[in-house]
């Protein structure tokens, strides 16, 4: 058997720009996403599947139409299907995202933050 080691390091070194999420490596159905957030996002929601995050290092607000919630390094939330939410960071956040693969990282709001899934260099 062959090991296929990630390092989220190396991963984070490969993703230049906020809110790009890059495959990190996949489980099942699901892609685990590395990805760089900064500043805000757009509202919006994913009907049919929940959505994972985990930080590794910022600070991270999600906004929900009922309130917020703070995340810092090593925190994870899931924000369940259907359910609006607009993530905030202030300052560069590094996190891990865990969806269903062909889940569009803006849910039902397409629109110039629609980015396609990318794979990181060398994967």
């Amino acid at each position: 058997m062959t090991a296929d080691v990630h390092n989220l390091d190396a991963a984070f070194a490969l993703v230049p720009e906020p809110w790009q999420p890059h495959r990190l490596t996949s489980v099942n159905d699901y892609d685990v996403k590395v990805a760089r957030l900064h500043g805000d996002f757009v509202w919006h929601a994913h009907p049919d599947t929940d959505e994972l995050f985990l930080v590794i290092s910022g600070r991270l607000t999600i906004r929900l139409r009922d309130g917020e919630v703070q995340l810092g390094p090593h925190d994870v939330f899931v924000v369940p299907r259907g359910v609006e939410h607009c993530p905030s960071a202030q300052e560069e956040v590094l996190a891990v995202l865990f969806e269903p693969k062909g889940t569009v990282n803006t849910g039902d709001r397409p629109g110039e933050r629609t980015s396609e899934l990318r794979e990181l260099p060398g994967q």
